[in-house]
């Protein structure tokens, strides 16, 4: 059966822009910057000045791109969305620049992939509103300075070390870290999810799930819509029952861990005696990148306390252990946590 895109809204197979929160009392969570961010609008708003510019950072999934477009909404203003990576040339940059209006807002996420000699040319457009762009090589090389019109500067990013200091010293607006959920403002996210997908969900099913979101609002809404689709393609009501067969199906247990995380921690323990190891050990056992354990696994298990991090390599802790039902060996029951 073939699907015309074409005839269907966007809102039906565009599901991440559906669920995104649209006003400010939509956003559950980080109380502290939303209330930041309000005095920062509101202050700039009656100076009839556009906001300075802002940084956020923190895992993925958290909501950096949803605050960006909130804040556009709140001032009224337009906003160009862009990624580090997407920025190739000096060129680029000074395409995107040229052509904003007046208020205009820039968004740019994984901003930390900029090259630097972008970076350089970032500075002047943040700091004084001009734009430097160099004509020639050579003695016979020349700046041609343009103004830039008033706009502000969203930058995003995961790996805010990987950021310059005098490109992070230039967002005077401020620069936010966007901290994990907790379980019942997750559960209330997958709720107002539910109501926009129109799927009938019952409190202790919505708890499931965010039991097991890793703490994350676009974990959870992912796990919704997979268990969304399990009750329909099964005929069956969205409750616990079906949450419980669908995250058994993804190899998601109770706390979350997907089967390549609980994999790591088995090679872990199995293979090298619960550590200390080494991450590229790990990885090369593992048949994995060490990005990827470090980046994606790595921060989920220590947050779990599965995981620790010593001068050796990698740890498993006592928790690792019970979680897996493995026997503590005896001659570590006193060294583990």
């Amino acid at each position: 059966m073939s699907i015309d895109l074409e005839k269907t809204p966007k809102t039906d197979w565009l599901l991440d822009s559906a669920l995104r929160p649209n006003v400010w009392d939509e956003y559950v969570g980080q109380t502290s910057i939303k209330e930041n961010l309000k005095i920062l609008l509101q202050a700039a708003r009656e100076r009839q000045h556009p906001p300075e510019h802002l940084l956020f950072y923190g895992p993925p999934g958290l909501g950096k791109t949803t605050l960006a477009h909130l804040i556009a909404k709140e001032i009224n203003a337009q906003l160009k969305v862009t990624s580090g990576p997407a920025i190739e040339k000096v060129g680029d940059l000074a395409s995107i620049l040229t052509n904003l209006s007046p208020s205009d807002i820039l968004f740019i996420d994984e901003v930390h992939r900029l090259n630097k000699l972008i970076e350089e040319v970032l500075y002047p457009a943040m700091e004084s509103g001009t734009l430097n762009i160099v004509i020639g090589k050579g003695p016979g090389a020349r700046v041609i300075q343009l103004d830039l019109p008033p706009f502000t500067l969203i930058a995003a990013t995961t790996r805010i070390a990987l950021l310059s200091s005098p490109l992070r010293s230039r967002f005077s607006g401020g620069t936010f870290r966007l901290d994990f959920y907790t379980t019942a403002e997750i559960e209330k996210i997958i709720k107002r999810s539910a109501k926009i997908l129109e799927v009938a969900l019952d409190g202790q099913a919505a708890a499931a799930i965010a039991e097991r979101s890793r703490f994350t609002p676009r974990i959870a809404n992912q796990l919704l819509k997979r268990c969304r689709d399990f009750a329909q393609v099964h005929k069956q009501p969205l409750g616990v029952e079906t949450v419980g067969k669908t995250l058994t199906m993804l190899g998601i247990d109770e706390l979350g861990l997907s089967s390549a995380d609980r994999r790591i921690l088995e090679i872990l323990i199995e293979k090298f005696a619960g550590g200390p190891v080494g991450l590229g050990t790990i990885a090369a056992a593992a048949s994995e990148e060490e990005a990827t354990i470090a980046d994606v696994h790595e921060p989920y298990l220590l947050q779990l306390g599965f995981l620790e991090r010593t001068p050796r390599g990698r740890l498993a802790t006592r928790k690792a252990y019970d979680h897996l039902g493995k026997t503590l060996p005896a001659d570590r029951q006193d060294k583990l946590l």
